[in-house]
């Protein structure tokens, strides 16, 4: 199943947003793209994103169509079809950023979606990103091959890992854990396809999927599981070797 965009994040710092209509629709996007470090205007020459915030169907038709003839994109609130992007809900905890979109077809779930989110992330993860950006002349010392770097980190924040992002931390987290880190050791996974459908998997199974460094599977397993994978694990249509390689594979048939 194709995805109904690609989620991109723009700097936006000194970016100019033309923002067309006024009210509370208008006034509520002007909010979000303030927030985001743009400086909303009426117009610019130099724009390269507009939003369009008005209720009337003709003015909106000719302020849409004029700005798409200029090649600005176009955000078109309540007008899904003449959305060249979507502005989703967010869950900020910076620098983490966490956008929910429904294709435009359903602020208000997207906006449900980020509520339960902001109740069980924590309020200090932003802390533990930043802790690990802040690693990484140490990391590649203690892990100068990029796998390995990869695993160890990918281990450290897996669910229930020294640093699991759903727990709160301190901010020496990282130095903590980087002080003992050693590489993963390299392991082989089972999963035994129960349907085609990939909300059958197991939790357990869903979540090695993410993790893993290859696949190994057989030539009727749906796209769909598939889909499921880390996008970088790499898939191989053949057996296991006989030796394990470094990090997860995955045995999926």
């Amino acid at each position: 199943m194709a995805v109904n965009g690609l989620p991109i994040l723009l700097r936006t710092a000194g970016r100019s947003v033309i923002l067309v209509g006024e009210g509370e629709a208008a006034d509520a996007k002007r909010r979000l793209l303030e927030r985001t470090g743009l400086t909303v205007v009426a117009d610019d020459a130099d724009a390269r994103i507009a939003v369009v915030a008005v209720e009337d169907d003709g003015e909106a038709r000719t302020a849409i169509d004029a700005l798409k003839a200029r090649g600005i994109l176009v955000n078109a609130v309540d007008r899904p079809a003449d959305c060249d992007f979507t502005l989703p809900a967010i869950v900020d905890r910076s620098p983490i950023l966490i956008a929910i979109s429904t294709g435009g077809v359903s602020a208000g779930l997207a906006a449900a979606i980020r509520q339960r989110l902001e109740a069980i992330l924590p309020a200090g993860v932003g802390r533990l990103a930043e802790g690990l950006g802040a690693a990484r002349a140490a990391l590649r010392t203690r892990f100068p091959d990029g796998g390995d770097r990869r695993r160890a980190i990918g281990a450290a924040i897996a669910a229930n890992g020294p640093l699991d992002p759903m727990i709160p931390h301190p901010d020496d987290a990282v130095e903590r854990w980087l002080d003992g880190a050693a590489p993963v050791a390299g392991r082989v996974e089972t999963i035994r396809l129960r349907s085609p459908d990939p909300d059958d998997l197991s939790l357990r199974e869903a979540r090695w999927l993410g993790q893993a460094d290859r696949i190994h599977h057989t030539a009727d397993v749906p796209a769909a599981i598939l889909d499921r994978a880390r996008a970088d694990a790499v898939r191989i249509m053949g057996p296991l070797p006989a030796d394990p390689l470094p990090g997860l594979t995955i045995d999926l048939a």
